[in-house]
């Protein structure tokens, strides 16, 4: 911003006024005409700056539009063509560039955030989501299906263990009545675990393959969660580990209680939580709302894999907003909440298992 000083006000100020430059009139100007000529020379720069900021972001955004909107549609048209191709191989090898191409384009947005006005960013994330689960239908329909269970390991108490079912990939639940109300996802797309006590449950990445995943109902557990999910809802949760490798959009937590939590996302929203601590790596902010006692640090947890289910997530590893929180019921501009802090450092898990 140019600094205008008191010769050079004196002489603009004079000379727009058809008169002579106060040093050659021998006059001096008031100090108040002084100031409030440089209030009014900062004001231009300062809306000359704003509009030239508006611009430039403007154009960013229409940009990534068009490359977004170009890019998913040759994904679409990929995974139509797939459709009808009877080579067997050549129809893997088609799936997997849509795989490679949709986790560039997942890359991209993530990338783009930073600029991007909230309608254009929410449309983004709506239609990648859409193009995901495009993906995973077809991935269904064209390879075979198999049948995974889950490793589970009962700890030395005397409570009771799992429904007596056999274990899926899919959701066992005691009360399927009740586990369509917590869901979020519907059959037969359901991945996750439902209603167990003082369990081990890991799922590999395989099992996962960026699909949505609910875990709900689970209490004294530890789970694992070794691949990138598309999506992890985390509901009615206590004195439990859930431990994630990166997810490609967001994390959903409502109703957990003294547990501890670990991954990698996007955005992270956290709802009716109490005493519970977050190891987090999120490149957007995280945000509470009617929570108490949620401590945050950044991730250190990992696993064999990790870096790979990075790529595959398209999540941005230099960009963390671990302790950048929005507290939806704190308005006090300027002033910590009381409902979240920073785990101190002396005080953060270092070990994991």
């Amino acid at each position: 911003m140019r600094i205008v000083d008191n010769m050079e006000v004196e002489s603009d100020v004079f000379k727009e006024n058809g008169a002579s430059c106060p040093s050659e009139a021998g006059l001096k100007i008031p100090e108040r005409m002084i100031k409030r000529e440089q209030d009014r020379l900062e004001d231009v720069e300062r809306k000359k700056e704003a509009k030239k900021s508006q611009s430039v972001t403007e154009e960013k955004s229409g940009f990534f539009t068009a490359a977004f909107s170009s890019e998913r549609a040759a994904i679409e048209e990929l995974l139509v063509g797939c459709s009808g191709e009877t080579d067997r191989t050549l129809a893997t090898q088609t799936l997997e560039e849509v795989t490679t191409r949709t986790q560039q384009l997942q890359k991209f947005l993530n990338d783009s955030m930073v600029f991007l006005p909230q309608y254009v960013l929410s449309r983004a994330q709506a239609s990648l989501q859409k193009l995901q689960n495009s993906l995973a239908e077809k991935r269904d329909e064209i390879l075979p299906k198999k049948r995974f269970a889950f490793r589970s390991r009962a700890t030395n108490t005397p409570k009771a263990g799992p429904p007596s079912a056999d274990p899926v990939s899919v959701i066992t639940s005691k009360d399927s009545a009740e586990t369509a109300v917590d869901a979020a996802i519907s059959p037969p797309e359901q991945c996750g675990f439902s209603h167990f006590e003082s369990q081990v449950l890991t799922k590999s990445g395989e099992e996962i393959k960026q699909q949505d995943v609910l875990l709900t109902h689970l209490t004294n557990c530890k789970v694992r969660l070794l691949g990138s999910p598309s999506t992890v809802h985390i509901k009615h949760i206590q004195n439990c580990e859930i431990f994630s490798g990166p997810v490609s959009s967001s994390v959903f937590v409502d109703h957990c209680t003294g547990s501890t939590l670990s991954f990698p996302c996007q955005q992270l929203r956290t709802h009716h939580t109490t005493n519970t601590q977050v190891y987090l790596h999120v490149t957007s902010r995280a945000i509470i709302e009617d929570c108490k006692e949620v401590r945050f640090a950044p991730l250190t947890w990992t696993y064999p894999g990790l870096d790979e289910d990075f790529k595959v997530s398209g999540l941005d590893r230099k960009r963390n907003n671990w302790n950048q929180v929005d507290d939806f019921n704190w308005l006090a501009v300027g002033t910590q909440s009381p409902n979240w802090s920073v785990i101190p450092e002396a005080e953060r898990r270092t070990e994991w298992d």
